[in-house]
């Protein structure tokens, strides 16, 4: 694997390196002596899937508190992502600043967020699944987010908005 280091500390592009043959090809996507090796949170508490039915769907901004604050391993496994990471962390010196990438089902490109980053992302095509694998248990209780268009980030969404979650258009600006 390739690991690329973001401009915000600590959040990395994974790039898995194929070896092919006449069947195809094989990649690791997760090993945990490198994640080690580049400083990284290997643990996994577990994994989910987020499926996507439309175009300019939008899941974010989410992060949980201590003591349940988790690192996320995101990739894209059909279709296109607009994938948002945001420093929550007060004492790092990109604190509130972002980073963006697009992940598809073609790259294999994997992104590490880091625990205490705010993750959201906008669905680039219709039929679009996400795998995130989580270094903590869900906590409902350690839950937070705010909106996706709060003005102290200016993230531009490249689509409309088509779907966007109850919950997700209920959360408060950002207060930090």
């Amino acid at each position: 694997m390739i690991f690329t280091e973001t401009p915000l500390k600590g959040a990395f592009l994974i790039d898995p390196e194929p070896h092919l043959d006449s069947r195809g090809f094989f990649a690791r996507t997760f090993c945990r002596r490198e994640f080690e090796a580049h400083g990284l949170n290997p643990a996994i508490a577990q994994c989910n899937l987020s499926f996507n039915h439309r175009a300019g769907t939008l899941r974010g901004m989410h992060f949980q508190e201590a003591p349940a604050r988790e690192a996320k391993l995101v990739r894209c496994l059909r279709g296109r992502i607009y994938d948002v990471i945001i420093d929550l962390r007060p004492q790092s010196s990109t604190y509130r600043e972002h980073f963006v990438v697009e992940l598809t089902a073609d790259s294999y490109l994997a992104l590490f967020v880091p625990e205490f980053f705010a993750h959201g992302f906008q669905s680039l095509v219709d039929e679009t699944l996400v795998e995130y694998q989580m270094s903590e248990y869900y906590a409902r209780e350690r839950s937070r987010g705010f909106r996706y268009d709060d003005p102290v980030f200016a993230l531009a969404w490249p689509l409309a908005i088509t779907v966007i979650s109850e919950q997700d258009l209920a959360w408060p600006a950002f207060s930090r």
